[in-house]
């Protein structure tokens, strides 16, 4: 059994699989509540399916880009989980995680995240010749600069694009196809699902040096000098 752990924004989400089926998955809003509410739902999920974190083969978790303190949230337990029983962390970016569920519609979908200040962090993504790939690295860019990149209809998808569908209209026309909020959120059950794509290949990550993706440094207020 694996665990799936998704604190990138304030929509947040964890699910347990077995054999590639979700067994439980539970998602909500957190309000920036991650601290208070990731343990007691995931021991919540525990109850649910009758299970302990003992069962445990994998730990998947979302590594942003995202909230700093929603990341550094999430990817501390699914460590601390990781480390404590022995067993192997995979990270996976929360663009794709957002984007992965388009997969079968074969076009670009463009996974969108609020990275303040008037920018959003994304990417591109996209199935070509059977293949689930990323086509654009990840970057912050302002939604003038993304709009200028669309050359062909694309999906845009992410809990923040309800926010700015008016303006991709506006821009886009009819390249920019506007995914429902109703199915827009990112679930844990995807996540896992890329996740346990690299486990069972092997390729997994460093517990000790894993890092959230940020792509973009927190704000530090520097010390007054005396």
């Amino acid at each position: 059994m694996q665990v799936a752990i998704d604190t990138a924004t304030d929509i947040a989400s964890l699910a347990l699989v077995n054999k590639g089926l979700t067994l439980a998955e539970l998602t909500w809003r957190t309000n920036r509540n991650h601290t208070i509410q990731l343990l007691p739902n995931l021991e919540q999920l525990f109850k649910l399916t009758d299970s302990s974190s003992q069962s445990l083969t994998a730990v998947i978790v979302g590594l942003g880009p995202g909230s700093f303190n929603g990341l550094r949230v999430g990817v501390s337990a699914a460590k601390g989980l990781a480390f404590s029983l022995n067993i192997p962390l995979v990270g996976i970016n929360s663009l794709e995680v957002s984007a992965y569920q388009y997969a079968l519609t074969g076009l670009p979908v463009c996974p969108v995240i609020n990275a303040g200040r008037d920018e959003v962090a994304t990417a591109i993504y996209q199935t070509i010749g059977g293949k689930w790939q990323q086509t654009t690295p990840d970057c912050i860019i302002t939604l003038e600069k993304l709009c200028s990149l669309i050359s062909q209809p694309t999906l845009f998808c992410g809990e923040f694009v309800p926010q700015i569908a008016e303006h991709l209209k506006l821009k886009l026309g009819e390249k920019a196809l506007i995914a429902s909020p109703l199915t827009d959120l990112r679930r844990s059950s995807f996540l896992a699902e890329l996740g346990l794509k690299r486990f069972h290949a092997g390729d997994t990550d460093n517990i000790a040096t894993l890092q959230p993706i940020y792509l973009r440094r927190p704000p530090i207020t520097q010390a007054k000098k005396l």
